[in-house]
């Protein structure tokens, strides 16, 4: 082997030893000082809602319809496939909780102002096209010979500055089996009285609804009619905010303190229901109780607890025999 081989074979082996060395180097410090991982990507998707919950109420966010200024007492959705039996519906006229399985209202909420009234006609109950393609449509012979009345929660009368409002309650979403006791007497009674507090400036807040299952019409008692498919409710509840000086807008939010008025009554749904609406009367928060809603929950929470807590107590005259409610 000539002299130039060798000096190339040294050269060629002295830089692959180098290479090793810096090799071996460089895993000792990585072994020293192991690489920190970085920060894990922000995860920006919002976690998941319970099932059957929608979000989280944000109070100064505009509500989803005018009727629930006040709040969303079930939190009910606008999704039928989430919550079936907790639908929500925000049709003009007012806001409703559908429940699939019982074929009707959870409850009903609207505001009632002195320009809702008026002179529209009574109307003929029917089917609400606008229920998803997969519920079942509830007509008004399913109560035909049940001995139970078709019974608004929010009520015609409260409904009749033009036909279509009127019209719009007798939709079967808006129809609950009630007693005729019930319906036609303190009921009725009590949503005269409602309507006879509407001065030039005064706005309610209503929700109206049932709970329960099993009820006394005038056959007698049942769980449900129409071939089971609506389920009579044992009690039906109603809870009236009154608003001083309102306007009907957000602004009444800011309008209601501790000390308006709130009327709420829990009536059981049977034929022992006589006129006269005051000896119902609860506080909201047992309406809660039984129900498992939460009332007001876009109004301070100070002044939602101080509505609450209450029991109205206005001395109420005795009321004589009235109409059937509508």
């Amino acid at each position: 082997m000539d002299t130039k081989t060798k000096q190339r074979l040294l050269a060629l082996a002295l830089a692959l030893v180098v290479a090793l060395v810096s090799w071996a180097v460089k895993k000792v410090e990585e072994r020293r000082h192991p690489p920190q991982p970085g920060p894990a990507p922000a995860d920006t998707a919002p976690p998941p809602h319970p099932p059957g919950q929608g979000p989280p109420v944000n109070p100064t966010a505009p509500p989803a319809s005018p009727h629930l200024l006040l709040g969303n007492p079930s939190n009910a959705v606008a999704d039928a496939a989430r919550d079936p039996n907790n639908y929500l519906m925000t049709p003009r006229y007012f806001s409703l909780s559908y429940n699939r399985d019982r074929g009707g209202p959870n409850w009903v909420s609207w505001r009632l102002q002195r320009s809702d009234l008026g002179p529209a006609e009574r109307s003929e109950f029917r089917p609400d096209a606008s229920l998803p393609g997969e519920f079942r449509r509830i007509t008004p012979r399913d109560y035909t010979n049940t001995g139970f009345d078709r019974g608004h929660l929010c009520p015609r009368s409260d409904r009749t500055a033009t036909q279509p409002m009127a019209d719009s309650t007798f939709l079967m979403t808006n129809i609950v089996p009630q007693s005729p006791h019930l319906n036609q007497r303190a009921w009725n009674d009590l949503e005269e009285y409602t309507r006879g507090l509407l001065k030039l400036r005064t706005v309610l807040y209503v929700v109206a609804g049932v709970e329960g299952v099993g009820g006394e019409g005038s056959n007698g008692r049942a769980d449900a009619i129409g071939g089971d498919r609506v389920t009579v409710p044992a009690r039906c509840w109603k809870v009236v905010v009154v608003v001083e000086d309102g306007t009907g807008t957000a602004d009444d939010l800011g309008r209601i303190t501790a000390n308006s008025r709130v009327i709420a009554v829990l009536m059981p749904n049977d034929q022992s229901v006589g006129h006269g609406w005051a000896k119902y009367r609860v506080s909201v928060a047992d309406v809660e109780k039984l129900t498992g809603y939460v009332f007001f929950d876009r109004v301070p929470p100070a002044v939602a607890s101080g509505l609450k807590a209450k029991v109205d107590d206005v001395r109420i005259p005795p009321v004589g025999k009235s109409k059937a409610g509508d």
